[in-house]
């Protein structure tokens, strides 16, 4: 079914009331989404607007996860979590394993194309793509030899954009990366750039920091004095804001207090304790495609919970 632009406020209520009425959630023109954006404490008709224009999409499913280890992930149910979410795309960061590895590890996981890429430390570091449809084409690191030896950056091309999946370093104890991490910002800038002269890019992984207070527990006590919640690194976030990327949870969920990441000391999580660090960027243009961005924080398996976008 294909509808066409509707800028009718009344017309809206309508179609929604018929959903409503009939129970029709299986149309391909995306009924479900509009209940779920209706059932937003924010009624925002300017969504339900781009819902609708965009009703000749499939809808991409992208998660991300920070999974601590993909080979310790695995025998926690991974396979069978990442089943049941049934992602068209699954960026890993920090899987600590080599390509053969990573292969061997999701030997159970049917139906993805699997790129991955490791740190010359075996064990370190590292990212890996999943993706059920072939890429155009994969790009692994930056093309900065300070840089490119960690395994920390794979990148998609899509027919309509490039994602790019991102392990940034963390500053460490006492701070002592804080001024590589500031150059890393600097050249992982320059590098969306360049991806974003050609199409579109969605960045999304573990970019270890707390960019606003209202994204760490205990702001005041961390402030400037552990890594992913100093000055330094916040305006390496900033950098990216002020070169059109959104913080596309944060622009669905201004207000909205979520975290992706619990210490696994004093029982963190449990006391929601925790740090939004995990994050899904994106160029401006797509901001009219996007359905969706969720936290999901019941998914358990690693120190992070994985983050979810979906994208018309």
């Amino acid at each position: 079914m294909k509808l066409n632009f509707i800028d009718s406020y009344s017309l809206i209520i309508k179609w929604i009331n018929i959903v409503y009425k009939y129970n029709i959630l299986d149309l391909t023109c995306r009924c479900t989404l509009v209940v779920q954006v209706c059932n937003e404490d924010k009624y925002d008709a300017k969504r339900l607007i781009i819902i609708l224009r965009t009703s000749t999409f499939k809808i991409m499913k992208i998660l991300s996860w920070n999974v601590n280890g993909l080979r310790a992930a695995v025998k926690k149910d991974f396979v069978e979590q990442i089943s049941q979410i049934d992602a068209d795309v699954i960026c890993l960061q920090e899987t600590k394993a080599q390509p053969d590895e990573v292969e061997q590890a999701l030997s159970e996981l049917k139906g993805y194309h699997i790129y991955a890429n490791s740190a010359s430390q075996k064990g370190y570091s590292s990212t890996a793509i999943l993706s059920k449809k072939e890429p155009l084409q994969i790009l692994p690191d930056m093309n900065i030899a300070e840089h490119d030896n960690e395994g920390r950056i794979i990148t998609a091309e899509y027919d309509r954009f490039y994602l790019v999946t991102a392990y940034v370093p963390n500053s460490g104890r006492g701070l002592v990366r804080l001024e590589y991490r500031k150059q890393w910002d600097l050249d992982f800038l320059n590098f969306l750039k360049t991806l974003e002269k050609e199409k579109a890019v969605i960045l999304c992984g573990d970019l270890n920091v707390a960019h606003q207070p209202m994204d760490l527990a205990n702001p005041k006590s961390n402030y400037n004095k552990t890594a992913g919640y100093t000055q330094v690194e916040i305006d390496g976030f900033n950098m990216f804001i002020e070169n059109g990327f959104v913080d596309i949870f944060r622009h669905i969920y201004p207000d909205k207090v979520a975290y992706s990441w619990w210490s696994y000391m004093f029982n963190a999580r449990t006391k929601n304790i925790g740090w939004r660090i995990d994050y899904f960027l994106g160029s401006t243009s797509l901001l009219p495609y996007v359905v969706d961005c969720q936290i999901l924080g019941d998914i358990m398996g690693s120190d992070h919970c994985p983050v979810q976008l979906e994208i018309a």
